[in-house]
């Protein structure tokens, strides 16, 4: 046994002797079909806390044969599974955590050879029968030396595989020659009968192409069938809360919203650190500072922080992440930017829809953070301000209502553009943000009657809330909006709906700069 060939298995008892632990063993079973297979290359990546770590332990617990982990995974239920004793600590597993080597830039220089080092020195230890190995012998050399002379192979599992564009951001050479590396150790090489790797980034692209081809990937936009098994699921939140007696409604309004193949997924970290804690609050961005998220958003793509805008007020917005070439700094649209967002955890993405919206408390209470001290100029004096415009809207105050949006548009011109509907839509959102208090997402475009009403905010129950039907116009008039709610039969989709709908007309005045808002209770 050693620290990178042939482990123990430490770090696994660990984490399932916490007292927060929940039974991920069954990912076993999935990667032992792929195991000595053309599909034997693995890359995971999950944003930061999301169990991978974990995961990389307990897979290193299982198949190394530096241990005996019988007893550990006793009760589990990979146990149970028809494969689960025939690899059963019966490999030989290297296994590495690349941010030991990669602490930080000053390490740069060396690290590749390092990792080479340490790595040939106990495989020295390992295969005496292989004689001395020269101390500038590259570990694929002797790899090849050991699987020609022993027929003896390897499984590979590598954590934090990603932190090299994360350290070196701007450094494409040193990436370059970090791929090079792992393209070389991995390819086309016998002695390879599974590599895993966990990152927070997917596989590095240049252009349309991976730069390790050879790599399926499971990404938290693409998990393809390993979703559960990152981040808790909703049932097992909902049975973690109910032994340690917490409200299981809480703690969803705090860290649910993360969409993996159609389920709700938890991050781990939070959810953990709030059944231990017995208090709800922000776990995982703690994890992280505010600056990180604000280099990203304060990034000057047109539209990105109309998006952001809205996704805090909870709307869902179409993103194509094709064009994500999987690093920190290759940024071509503001679809580049929200696809990072989503590998860094702070956005969440719905695969069906193609859609990418906050999915929680926490995660907003981050935007927010980075937002103030970002200086978006007026933003959170006017989210301050849009409980008072709320009441003005339900008191029937069209006139108040034009006063306060006007101010929010005087309080955030210098961030938003007033050239169209869209620019009035965002103003609307940060003019309704608090909203989310009593209504359910608002709903842009909805289909209705027939046409399409701009803004629809349906209320959550028993809060007796009226419903908004809203209705923007541009350098023409309230009362015409209002007018085009009413002919073209707007409020008819709500006609289910038992409570009361406010019909609201809003007009922006592009010379003169002023609002106008006519609202009426809608009567069938």
């Amino acid at each position: 046994m050693g620290i990178y060939v042939n482990p123990v298995n430490r770090a696994f008892i660990m984490s399932r002797f916490s007292e927060i632990y929940i039974d991920k063993s069954m990912l076993i079973e999935r990667i032992n079909k792929l195991y000595n297979t053309e599909k034997r290359f693995i890359c995971v990546s999950r944003p930061r806390r999301f169990g991978k770590s974990m995961a990389a332990n307990m897979l290193a617990a299982y198949y190394s044969r530096g241990c005996d982990s019988a007893k550990l995974f006793a009760g589990l239920k990979i146990e149970t599974a028809a494969s689960f004793p025939h690899h059963l600590n019966r490999h030989n597993v290297i296994r590495l955590d690349i941010q030991q080597f990669l602490e930080s830039r000053r390490d740069l220089p060396t690290f590749i050879a390092e990792i080479e080092r340490a790595v040939r020195e106990e495989l020295a230890e390992v295969f005496p029968e292989c004689g001395e190995f020269p101390a500038d012998s590259r570990l694929k050399t002797v790899l090849n030396k050991i699987f020609s002379r022993t027929g003896q192979s390897f499984i590979f599992i590598i954590d934090e595989w990603d932190c090299v564009f994360r350290v070196a951001k701007e450094q494409q050479e040193t990436q370059k020659e970090y791929l090079d590396f792992l393209r070389g150790l991995f390819k086309g090489q016998d002695y390879t009968e599974l590599v895993y790797m966990t990152g927070i980034l997917p596989v590095k692209k240049y252009g349309e192409h991976s730069a390790l081809n050879i790599f399926d990937e499971y990404s938290i936009i693409e998990p393809k069938g390993l979703g559960a098994y990152f981040g808790f699921t909703e049932e097992e939140v909902r049975r973690a809360c109910q032994r340690h007696s917490l409200d299981y409604t809480e703690m969803e309004k705090w860290y649910n919203g993360y969409l993996l193949e159609g389920s709700h997924i938890y991050n781990p970290k939070s959810v953990a650190d709030a059944l231990i804690w017995k208090k709800f609050k922000s776990y995982w961005t703690g994890t992280e500072t505010y600056e990180a998220l604000k280099i990203y958003i304060d990034l000057n793509f047109d539209g990105l922080r109309e998006a952001i805008i809205g996704m805090l007020s909870g709307i869902h917005f179409q993103i194509d992440t094709s064009t994500s070439q999987n690093d920190m700094t290759t940024f071509r649209t503001k679809d580049d930017v929200l696809t990072l967002l989503i590998h860094l955890g702070y956005l969440a993405y719905d695969e069906n829809a193609e859609e990418v919206f906050i999915p929680n408390q926490e995660i907003a209470q981050e935007f927010l953070r980075a937002i103030k001290i970002g200086g978006w100029d007026g933003l959170m004096q006017a989210f301050r301000q849009s409980e008072e415009l709320l009441k003005h809207t339900w008191a029937l105050d069209g006139k108040a209502v034009a006063e306060g949006m006007e101010t929010i548009h005087n309080e955030t011109a210098s961030m938003l553009k007033y050239n169209d509907e869209n620019s009035l839509t965002c103003t609307v959102l940060i003019a309704y943000y608090s909203a989310k208090a009593y209504y359910l997402n608002p709903v842009l475009e909805m289909p209705s009657g027939k046409g399409f009403a701009d803004v629809v905010y349906l209320p959550r129950r028993n809060t007796h809330r009226p419903a908004l039907v809203v209705e923007l116009k541009w350098d023409k008039s309230a009362e015409g909006a209002l007018r085009q709610v009413k002919d073209k039969q707007y409020a008819h989709w709500l006609k289910g709906y038992t409570g009361d709908i406010l019909l609201v007309g809003i007009n922006y005045d592009r010379e003169s700069k002023a609002h106008e808002c006519v609202i009426e209770k809608y009567v069938c």
